[in-house]
């Protein structure tokens, strides 16, 4: 029998990383399967798999599946309300302001496609899991920010139409681009700058007065 000792086995799993690191991973995981798999065949195990955590250690981060979820959701909010926050404080007229809100509203779905769906195009199980909970809190938010701009703008005589309406179909109008364009990537779409710039200089027109 040979003296050689024998060496242990080492483990596929990841080394336990920094808690803060360790947790953005688990969240950036989550979003892909979410996605990929949806909310409901999307497990724990598999989340702990991805990381290369076991399914105990990933419950050291995060006490359930839906707590997962609302805080992707909360966190792609708070980006974006942090973008709107800058924009709000610029020394720019009204409705400049708000074209660069709905620009950067866009830039984010593009930038941030697993995000923007778990956020914004949710079936009624993740809605009620997280998702909704996280929009009622922070989408609102967001959106009464943009409102605020919109009566600006209907303050200065330059608007057409009722504020609240307005806002809402611009929002609708970018909304619009970024979901389909991330949901049917097989359409022969153009560039998603022209589709975008196409649409709200349309709604833009519509709704400005010269």
């Amino acid at each position: 029998m040979s003296g050689a000792s024998i060496q242990p086995v080492r483990s596929a799993r990841k080394p336990k990383g920094e808690g803060h690191a360790r947790r953005a991973e688990i969240l950036a995981a989550a979003e892909r399967i979410f996605v990929d798999h949806g909310y409901e065949g999307a497990t724990i195990r598999k989340i702990a798999d991805e990381v290369g955590l076991s399914s105990t250690a990933l419950y050291m981060h995060f006490s359930e599946k839906s707590e997962i979820l609302h805080e992707i959701c909360s966190n792609a909010f708070a980006t974006l309300t942090e973008t709107h926050r800058d924009i709000l404080a610029a020394d720019a007229p009204p409705e400049v302001r708000m074209r660069l809100m709905l620009d950067r509203y866009v830039a984010f779905g593009f930038e941030n496609p697993n995000a923007y769906r778990l956020i914004y195009l949710t079936r009624p199980i993740e809605a009620r899991d997280g998702a909704q909970s996280a929009a009622q809190e922070l989408g609102s938010d967001l959106f009464r920010s943009f409102e605020a701009v919109v009566a600006e703008v209907a303050a200065s005589g330059r608007l057409n139409g009722d504020p609240r309406a307005a806002a809402q179909a611009l929002w609708a109008g970018a909304h619009g681009v970024v979901s389909l364009m991330i949901t049917k990537p097989y359409f022969n779409w153009v560039s998603p700058e022209a589709l975008t710039r196409t649409t709200l200089d349309a709604l833009f027109a519509g709704l400005l007065k010269p």
